[in-house]
């Protein structure tokens, strides 16, 4: 009994203890279920004021009130409580999870050029400005929302967001700055403000996202430099930086935290300084490009230790020495890039979601500097997996390497603009792979092998070598698929490649090249010594079809035989064919059936050759034609009319034939024409005064033939002709005369033409192709013609007195003239005149008398065998106008823009300069059709003094603008080094030793500072200072080619000029 009460009193005590405790476990329970209600719906309202805020073009219709459960909504993902954890709308809107949620970001590459930025596509977008209501998910993890339109700042209540790991607003156009103080994002693991339009510099408060995996800011407005502590970040594997305006070098502390870093792009910024060594210490680095800034130094041998390299471009900076051997150690190596003459990063390039913001402040153009003195190293071309290496004007010499092991990944090879002499691999006919082949402006000889699968090749360039035999039919055993307009997903060396492609085929000046059909291919055998017949054209059945353009080039050779028939065999097979035959000793007639079997003939390009006979009717079957170039041939006939049918065509050359007829009144229906040129033949009859109808007309050369009547006066008002010459015709009437195109030297030799006042001579018009010899002289009449009326040939009261009051004028300053030429007892000075007879006006007495006649026996009538130099405004040629006494004769175009205020310019500097080391002006002719000038000629050096002469020149004689350009940098090294080009201190050195050998010499041994005077490079910015040095050295390479012009040296310059405060 007394058990059974404490048992009842246990179990009666025990619920009512239970009782309040349950109840307020309901009542937390209830609570719990209502604070969980709120949030749900403060988050779906977040959702509904997200969509009216940014939402314009109805992509978010389904976030609806008809849909309750807002974590089904489009790009929306919820928790297990339905709070929401993910805002994922992007072009793919795919979730945080397994997959990866950035198909169409820039971390797989295809940023790298702008060219292929386009990841939207035309699909809808959202626009605005982000609302700061998004901070209010806290529980947030993912937001992510690429390639839309949103703009202004980023709020500040999303960068307070605790529990958000990735924030992607990559290709929009956010603006501001990014904040110096958050207080959230402690467990952010990815970064991507790519491509927008964020300023300032990188702050320190990013240095609290210690957690950061990825981390891209490319294609923004930043500044400043990069900020050390990014080296601190252990977890961080892609570090993209590009496109931005950051200064500075690379920090070290990059190199020391980097056991997880696997992509690192810092390219298009201003960085200077060495290439960090401890960057070898990125074991799991997979890409690294430092394109397009000022890097200098040399390749550090320590990135040999990156054996997961795949990617690798220093391309685009100052950088030299020899390229080290241990790259060979990258197995993984697939593209190499170590010069490109490229710009991938060109200003004001449009890409969408980024609206021109991304690079629209890039208004600097960098060149490549790079100078690899040296060839290229074994182990590199033999690495397995090597699929493009691209070295153009790079400076490398020696022979190209003869293994390239299996290559079978070898795809690309850029070797074109250097020093490479000896023969071309017969091992690149084993790689099967390979179709991108240039190796074009080397010193490259002997004989191209049977067995290169050229036919194969999408790119193939020899131009510009030492090549000779004859081109032989090449053997191969098929064609692997080419798939070039295809970008592989996360493929950065398919990117590369179709980058490559793309530039190369655009940067050709073949019309209409690659604008039509999916495959563009381009081989080019020109400027060699080829001998032998014409060869079939070198393009595999495989690469056939109506989607193939096909580009061939065989101009400067020595090619014989008779006219390429074997075109039309091809012609079917292809949707567009370019040809060019021109300068080569090809003879015959032109097939009569070539535009029947033919119709795909887009150029045609066989100038400078010995065709005769007629041109073929069968022409105007071509109706894809746009450009012809027939000149400089024996063609005769008239002509055809057919010509008038070819409405794609713009270009049309003709000259220097024996065409006769007339000129077909059909070609001013020709709407696209913007080129013609039917100069010296035997055309007569009338212009067709239909030609004022070619809007697009830019050059209209119709000079040296026999064309009579009227000029069309319409022509004048044709504002897109900036090229006319009617010279040498037997035209009359008026000259409608323009500031433009037509002016009187453009209607020379034209004795019945009014308005200019021109009379001819006795003598007749030069032949153009240079066969006969002095152009004839046409002097200038003081008189106009003067209308008759009713036949009379009195003048009017009115012409009288203007003929009276002139007269009186003209006597009146001649005794003015007369009079002060007596007061001052002296012989007037040699001024611009046109000459009225071969008169040679003379400044300085060489002991020989120099007569218009004794410079034309002695220049023999201006050949090309005399010739020492080609300027911009003329020739210049050696004359011996005495036994041991030869002079220099300058010989100006008169017809060129400016020709005439140039020979001004001259006149009045050199008439008056005296100076051991410059040419002295002798004497000059001026008249209508010749003006020459005559200079002492310096035996081995025309071009300037011992030390300062080109390479070329002291070789072959030849002046031209690079020699300037070579005697510039030697200048420059002088200013910068305190020496003499000739310096005492080079004696050790032996004979021929000069200040250009020695700085290359120091440069290749890494000991640049040395070059400069202490005093400079102790005041100076040592970074500036040795890209001036790179400046000097590029100037004065022994390739022309590699030479930069004056022009890309000025813009250099103002590079480095320091910014302005």
């Amino acid at each position: 009994m007394y058990s059974s009460v404490i048992t009842r009193f246990g179990f009666q005590s025990l619920s009512e203890s239970l009782i309040p405790l349950l109840f307020l476990c309901w009542i937390l329970n209830f609570s719990a279920f209502a604070v969980s209600d709120d949030a749900i719906a403060v988050e779906r309202s977040v959702l509904f004021q997200f969509k009216a805020a940014a939402d314009h073009s109805g992509l978010l219709s389904g976030w609806n009130l008809a849909s309750s459960d807002h974590c089904s909504w489009f790009g929306v993902s919820c928790d297990s409580e339905s709070r929401i954890v993910s805002i994922n709308i992007s072009d793919s809107a795919e979730k945080i999870g397994n997959s990866e949620p950035f198909s169409c970001s820039g971390f797989s590459g295809r940023f790298l050029f702008p060219e292929f930025g386009n990841c939207s596509g035309g699909r809808l977008k959202l626009a605005g400005k982000l609302p700061a209501s998004v901070g209010k998910l806290s529980r947030l993890r993912v937001l992510s929302l690429p390639f839309n339109d949103f703009e202004g700042e980023i709020p500040a209540e999303i960068w307070g967001l605790e529990n958000l790991e990735v924030m992607d607003l990559e290709g929009n156009s956010v603006s501001g700055v990014l904040p110096s103080e958050f207080g959230g994002l402690r467990k952010l693991r990815i970064l991507n403000l790519g491509f927008n339009r964020i300023s300032g510099e990188i702050p320190v408060s990013l240095s609290s996202c210690v957690g950061l995996e990825i981390l891209n800011l490319a294609g923004n407005r930043l500044n400043g430099t990069i900020p050390r502590f990014l080296g601190e970040f252990a977890e961080l594997q892609g570090l993209y930086l590009s496109l931005n305006q950051l200064g500075g070098s690379i920090p070290d502390e990059i190199g020391n935290g980097c056991r997880n870093l696997e992509h690192l792009d810092l390219s298009g910024n201003l960085l200077v300084g060495a290439i960090p060594l401890n960057l070898g210490n990125c074991g799991g680095l997979r890409t690294l490009r430092l394109v397009s800034n000022r890097l200098v130094g040399v390749i550090p041998p320590d990135l040999g230790r990156l054996r997961m390299l795949e990617v690798l471009d220093v391309s685009r900076n100052s950088l030299s020495g020899l390229i080290p051997p241990e790259l060979g150690n990258c197995i993984e190596l697939e593209v190499l890039v170590l010069s490109n003459l490229y710009d991938p990063l060109p200003p004001r390039v449009n890409v969408v979601g980024a609206q021109n913001s991304f690079i629209e402040h890039l208004n600097v153009t960098y060149d490549d500097f790079n100078y690899f003195p040296g060839g290229i190293p074994n182990n590199i071309t033999t690495l397995p997996k090597l699929k493009i290496l691209w070295a153009p004007e790079a400076m490398l010499e020696g022979v190209i390497p003869i293994d390239w092991g299996a290559c079978h990944s070898l795809e690309m090879v850029n070797l074109g603009h250097n020093y490479f002499t000896g023969g071309i691999p017969r091992t690149f006919g084993g790689c099967e792979n390979l179709h991108f082949l240039d190796l074009s402006s080397n010193k490259l000889n002997g004989s191209l092998h049977v067995k290169l699968r050229i036919p194969c090749m999408t790119m193939f360039d020899v131009s510009g070598n030492h090549l000779s035999g004859s081109i032989p039919r090449f053997i191969y055993d098929g064609c692997t698929p080419l798939h070039v307009s295809r970008v592989q997903p996360y493929s950065l060396s398919s990117i590369y490649s179709l980058f490559f492609i793309y530039r190369t085929l655009a940067a050709i000046s073949f019309p209409s090249f690659g604008s039509t059909g999916n495959l563009a291919i381009f081989h080019n055998f020109g400027e060699n010594n080829f001998l032998g017949p014409l060869p079939p054209l070198p393009i595999a059945t495989e690469r056939l079809g109506k989607h193939t353009v096909y580009a061939v080039s065989f101009s400067g050779n020595i090619l014989t035989g008779p006219f390429p028939g074997y075109l039309s065999n091809k012609c079917f097979d292809l949707g567009g064919l370019i040809a060019n035959f021109s300068n080569n000793k090809i003879s015959g007639e032109i097939p009569a059936g070539i535009g029947e079997r033919c119709g795909s003939l887009r150029l045609l390009d066989i100038a400078g050759n010995q065709i005769t006979g007629s041109i073929p009717a069968t022409f105007g079957y071509l109706d894809s034609l746009v450009s012809l170039d027939m000149s400089r041939n024996r063609l005769k006939g008239q002509i055809p009319e057919c010509f008038s049918q070819l409405k794609a065509l713009r270009s049309l050359s003709l000259a220097g034939n024996e065409l006769s007829g007339s000129i077909p009144s059909g070609l001013s229906h020709l709407s696209s024409l913007e080129v013609l040129d039917l100069s010296s033949n035997s055309l007569s009859g009338e212009i067709p005064r239909g030609l004022v109808n070619l809007k697009n007309l830019t050059v209209l050369l119709l000079s040296n033939n026999t064309l009579s009547g009227h000029i069309p006066s319409g022509l004048a008002n044709v504002t897109s002709l900036s090229a006319f010459n009617v010279s040498f015709n037997n035209l009359s009437g008026s000259v409608p005369l323009n500031a433009d195109s037509m002016k009187c030297d453009s209607v020379v030799g034209n004795p019945f033409l009014r308005n200019c006042r021109i009379v001819s001579l006795s003598v007749t018009p030069p032949d153009l192709r240079g066969e006969s010899g002095v152009s004839q002289e046409y002097a200038n009449s003081s008189s106009a013609s003067v209308a008759k009326k009713g036949g009379s040939s009195g003048f009017t009261p009115i012409e009288i007195a203007s003929i009276t009051s002139a007269s009186a004028i003209v006597t009146v300053l001649l005794l003015l003239v007369i009079l002060f030429l007596y007061k001052r007892k002296c012989v007037p000075k040699p001024t611009v005149h046109v000459a009225k007879s071969r008169e040679v006006m003379i400044f300085t007495d060489i002991g020989v008398p120099l007569t218009f006649e004794m410079i034309m026996r002695a220049t023999n009538n201006f050949n090309t065998s005399n010739r020492i130099g080609i300027g911009g405004f003329g020739e210049t040629y050696k004359a011996e106008v005495s036994p041991r006494v030869p002079v220099a004769i300058k010989r100006l175009s008169v017809g060129k823009f400016q020709g005439v205020q140039q020979f001004q310019a001259e006149i009045k500097t050199l008439g008056r300069v005296r100076h051991p080391n410059l040419v002295t002006l002798i004497g000059f002719h001026a008249s209508d059709t010749e003006m020459f000038l005559i200079y002492n000629y310096l035996p081995g050096g025309v071009a300037g003094t011992f030390g300062y002469v080109a390479p070329e020149y002291a070789l072959t004689c030849r002046v031209s603008d690079k020699a300037d350009v070579y005697s510039y940098g030697v200048v420059l090294l002088e200013l910068i080094s305190d020496k003499k080009a000739l310096d005492p201190s080079f004696s050790s050195y032996g004979n021929g030793f000069n200040i250009v050998a020695w700085a290359c010499m120091l440069l290749r041994q890494g000991r640049a500072c040395e070059v400069f005077s202490a005093a400079l490079w102790d005041a100076g910015p040592h970074d500036d200072l040795v890209e001036t040095l790179h400046l000097a050295v590029m100037c004065t390479v022994e390739t022309l080619s590699v030479r930069p012009t004056m022009k890309q040296v000025v813009r250099r310059l103002k590079q480095l000029q320091p910014p302005t405060r």
